[in-house]
């Protein structure tokens, strides 16, 4: 297990829970209450652009360490400008925009490095990526336990100090990839199209009926994923939560153990049923959430939070290798970047723009939601993922073998 590889995967995942789970805090401690579904649209436009940087640049024309280096040198200054632009709406997200443009597209490229580097990608990825969940907990944790002791009692979260701390995070991981070595570029002298950049090329390359309905289901899955990544820190502090970006990293321990155990899931459990049952822990996880709402019952909303480990490690862990495992070495970046566009682009961006509006009318004139409207807002995406999961359990048919071969669709 590569040493550099994994310090990698810890600071570019560090860098993304710092801002993700407490900007909606910060945005509502702000007057931008109304507003906080934004962050997370244009977190997803930014994930539907970066299949440029994968197929194009990364796959064809640049070592990708150079590239992951520059756009998060880019993007820790546009962080460090964001608190800035907190008088004036239009100008705050449009800075986050401008940010995510230049930070989605590395979540693909970290891994495109990671599989180019590792031989047997079910039993090492999860080991590596282990490391980028132990970032986020410890992002989560000095918001939370060491930023609160310099912000005067304030709650961290509604200080611009994670915004901060993404920053200048950013800026050392793009000194850091500098120093990784150089990846080739696996489709070198291939040329270019526009098929091949936004991913059209790889998706035929690797198409069967079962591939397909696997990127239907990451995009269909996606959207009540939204309402978790958006609304859960709102949702902690309507019941009474204080520490709210270290009780969120809950669901991050429970990763780094699932994480490990991964190998031995991959051999035992194959794609389908993995994926099967991380959102089966989505539906329980809402379900919790919204059992737990009408008395702000702390054990079954904590419960929730700990399923994370389960919904994210068994559904995109498990779609990262099955999309590596598909892919050969000179699509390998536009694989990732397809999967980037489907599921944190296409997929985050339509539920980002339901679950803002379903919360709007919600909010109506009272400024907040009751604890009786959270319980009701939690059953919808519920409902979604009840839907997404008889989809796919009927129509994917396509397994992988623990040495990594696909075996035939049945």
């Amino acid at each position: 297990m590569s040493p550099s590889l994994c310090l990698m995967m810890f600071l570019q995942f560090f860098i993304w829970g710092a801002w993700f789970t407490t900007i909606a805090v910060y945005m509502s401690a702000h007057g931008m209450g109304d507003l906080t579904h934004w962050p997370y649209t244009v977190n997803p436009v930014a994930a539907i652009i970066s299949p440029f940087f994968l197929g194009l640049v990364a796959d064809r024309y640049f070592a990708p360490e150079r590239i992951l280096g520059w756009l998060h040198i880019l993007a820790g200054g546009v962080m460090l400008l964001v608190p800035r632009a907190v008088d004036s709406p239009l100008l705050f997200i449009l800075l986050l925009l401008a940010y995510n443009i230049c930070y989605m597209p590395t979540l693909g490229l970290v891994n495109a490095i990671t599989f180019h580097r590792i031989e047997d990608r079910e039993a090492q990825y999860p080991l590596i990526r282990v490391f980028g969940t132990v970032g986020w907990i410890a992002a989560g944790l000095f918001i939370s336990f060491v930023l609160g002791l310099f912000t005067g009692g304030i709650i961290p979260e509604e200080t611009a100090w994670p915004l901060y701390t993404t920053g200048v995070a950013g800026l050392v991981m793009g000194l850091y990839s500098f120093t990784l070595g150089r990846t080739p570029p696996a489709a070198a002298g291939r040329k270019a199209s526009l098929r091949s950049v936004i991913g059209l090329d790889a998706l035929q390359e690797l198409g069967s009926r079962s591939f397909y309905l696997f990127i239907l289901s990451a995009l269909l899955l996606c959207i009540p994923l939204a309402f978790y990544y958006n609304f859960t820190q709102i949702y902690l502090g309507a019941t009474e939560f204080t520490n709210i970006a270290g009780t969120q990293t809950l669901g991050q321990f429970s990763e780094v153990f699932l994480m490990l155990c991964m190998p031995f899931f991959f051999r035992r459990l194959g794609v389908k049923r993995m994926l099967l049952i991380a959102m089966a822990a989505w539906i329980v996880r809402y379900g919790l959430f919204s059992l737990g709402a009408p008395d702000a019952l702390w054990t079954l909303i904590v419960t929730g939070i700990i399923l994370h480990g389960i919904c994210y490690d068994f559904f995109f862990v498990t779609a990262h290798v099955y999309m590596d495992q598909q892919a050969t070495p000179a699509n390998r970046g536009q694989a990732q970047g397809l999967f980037v566009l489907v599921s944190s682009g296409l997929g985050m961006l339509i539920g980002a723009q339901i679950a803002g509006r379903v919360y709007n009318a919600f909010l109506g004139s009272t400024g907040s939601l009751s604890l009786s409207d959270w319980q009701v807002f939690w059953i919808l995406p519920a409902a979604l993922v009840i839907l997404v999961l008889i989809l796919f359990a009927a129509g994917f048919k396509a397994e992988m073998s623990s040495s990594g071969q696909k075996r035939p669709s049945g």
